[in-house]
Formats: structure tokens, sequence, C-alpha cells
């Protein structure tokens, strides 16, 4: 009777373990990704490479659009100096919007890292 108490013991272990060895070895799950190697020098210069690169073209982008706010600034002055306390112009509120919207898109490039 021992060994039909241990078949009956291993026959039990073997169904609980039985889906955990059935997924392992289902050909219908993808299989596991492998990892790429972190430390693979010329994968970690492209990345630096591209890093700088996207650096500088947001540097430059920040470069022109301060430009133009400046330039913007300076023409609501002018637009402001030519009105008087009664009247404010169209231009002046069209200006103002334009630097706001400007100014928002600047300080987005600058958190962008």
């Amino acid at each position: 009777m021992p060994g039909k108490t241990l078949f009956a013991v291993m026959l039990g272990f073997m169904l609980l373990l039985e889906p955990t060895l059935s997924s392992a070895q289902n050909p219908k799950l993808p299989p596991i990704p492998q990892t790429e190697n972190p430390t693979d020098p010329a994968k970690a210069k492209l990345e630096r490479d591209m890093a700088k690169k996207a650096n500088e073209e947001r540097q430059v982008a920040l470069r022109r659009d301060t430009e133009k706010l400046f330039k913007l600034a300076t023409e609501l002055k002018d637009y402001v100096d030519k009105s008087n306390e009664n009247v404010l112009s169209f231009d002046v509120v069209k200006k103002a919007e334009e630097i706001e919207k400007l100014a928002h898109s600047v300080k987005e490039k600058m958190k962008a890292n």
C-alpha cells in the first residue's frame, strides 16, 4: 500500500505543478525578450550623440523664440506708448496674446530636457 500512497502523492503534486509547467512550454505564449547589453559602447555613444543633437536643436529654437519674444514685446510697448488711457487698440490685445503663446512655448522648451 505504501507504493500506491506515494504514487498518489506524486500524481497530486504533478497535477498542482502542471499549469506552470505547461505555460512555460506553451508555444502560443510570446517569447521572453532578451535584454540588451546596457554597456554596449556603440549604443551608448549613439544615444549620447542623439541627446546632444536634440539639446542643440532645442537651444537653437529657444534662441529663435526668445528673439521673437523680445521683438514682440518691443512692438507691444510701442503700441501701448501710442495709445492713451481711454483707448487700447485691437493690435495691442492681439500682440499680448501672441506674446503669451510664445512665452508659454519657450517655458515648455526650457522645461524639456
